[in-house]
Parts: structure tokens; sequence; C-alpha cells
């Protein structure tokens, strides 16, 4: 038995509604559902499910890496916005909740959507980097 990648990552956050908005002023998503204290933000075919209330402390080193198509621009975004982040280099940083967010550009990991996945999402002109690109042939899945 093999694992195979992440279906979802669950966040719990003080008001659904209110992580809603925060995340659209920085981020484009479609909305997969919402009912009560939950909702879902649909990464293709993946998803992020924000529930209420938060019952954990603020997240140390405990993280998650999003996927972006942009992450520099979302770095300024967040800046614009007074949210905390490096300058540069890796780009970090916790939402009004205390949740740990790492930001990964796709182009630079070897994580990958199938050309389908990629064009449903409106991403399908995005290339890997030339060093993601040797990782999955060093594996096999490129």
């Amino acid at each position: 038995m093999r694992a195979l990648g992440l279906n979802h990552v669950a966040l719990e956050v003080d008001s659904v509604d209110a992580a809603l908005e925060w995340w659209g002023r920085f981020l484009a998503f479609e909305l997969r559902g919402h009912r009560g204290r939950m909702a879902w933000i649909d990464l293709g075919d993946q998803f992020i499910a924000l529930s209420e209330p938060r019952t954990q402390t603020e997240d140390a080193s405990r993280h998650f890496g999003l996927v972006v198509d942009g992450k520099e621009s979302l770095r300024g975004a967040l800046r614009d916005a007074g949210v905390s982040v490096p300058a540069a280099g890796a780009l970090r940083f916790r939402d009004p909740w205390g949740n740990n967010i790492e930001v990964v550009d796709y182009r630079d990991v070897q994580f990958t959507k199938t050309p389908a996945v990629l064009a449903g999402m409106g991403s399908d002109a995005l290339q890997k980097s030339d060093g993601a690109l040797a990782e999955l042939r060093e594996k096999g899945l490129a």
C-alpha cells in the first residue's frame, strides 16, 4: 500500500465567513461548498476545509504548504495588507487564526497536476522550472 497524495487540509478558524473573506483578499478560488460552520475551498482535485471554532493554540512549526501560481505576487499582496512576511526567499505567514502557512510556487516544486486538472483550473500555461523538472525526471515522473 502506498500513500498517493493529499485530498485536503483542514484548518480551524474563529469564523468561516471571516476566513473566506480574508482568503478572498489574496487568492482567487472556487468555493466547493459552505454549510453551517464549515466551508471548502477548491484547489482543482484537492481542497482546503475550513471549520469553526478554532480550538487549537497558534501553530509554531506545524504548517502546511500551499502551492500557488504566483508566490511573489502573493507575498506583495500580503505585505500590502499588513501581514508579516519575509522580504524574499521562503514565504511563511500565519493567518489571523494562527494557522501557519508556507507558500511555494507551482513552477518550482515537483508537485504536479495533470494537464486536464490544470486546464480545468485555467492554469494550463504554467511551466515547471528546470530544477523542478530535474526532480521529476529523477523520480521517473516526467
